[in-house]
């Protein structure tokens, strides 16, 4: 199985709700840094898996609407607890649509499966993969 991996980060700020989440259920704030790996059996006539280019604005673009937002105040995020899990589904959701939509070019039709990661801090991080 081949990779291709972007890269990118957003700045959020949110609060979970639930004495689970102890002091984080009051509003803070969260700098994510995320990964998006494109998976595919087989490369290209190019050799590639996915156009990286294609790969990093598509990433940008999901990102985009989240960034230097309060989440809490997100209508598409109303009644959701926005869990660093749960963040990862949505990336990886917002990329399977682009892939396949067209917006990765012709890699995207051919993708096996996706990885998304979102890194909280150096030492804890999550991710969502299923195949596609």
């Amino acid at each position: 199985m081949f990779a291709v991996e972007v890269r990118d980060h957003i700045m959020i700020a949110h609060s979970l709700p639930g004495e689970v989440f102890g002091p984080a259920q009051g509003l803070h704030g969260a700098t994510f840094v995320v990964d998006a790996a494109f998976f595919a059996e087989e490369l290209d006539a190019d050799g590639l898996v996915v156009d990286i280019g294609l790969a990093t604005q598509a990433l940008a673009a999901i990102l985009q609407p989240l960034n230097y937002k309060n989440l809490d105040d997100l209508p598409e995020f109303a009644g959701k607890t926005t869990t660093t899990e749960f963040l990862c589904r949505h990336v990886f959701d917002g990329l399977a649509k682009a892939a396949r939509g067209g917006a990765l070019g012709q890699g995207g039709m051919r993708l096996a499966k996706l990885r998304v990661q979102l890194h909280e801090s150096h030492t804890a991080r999550a991710w969502y993969e299923a195949p596609l």
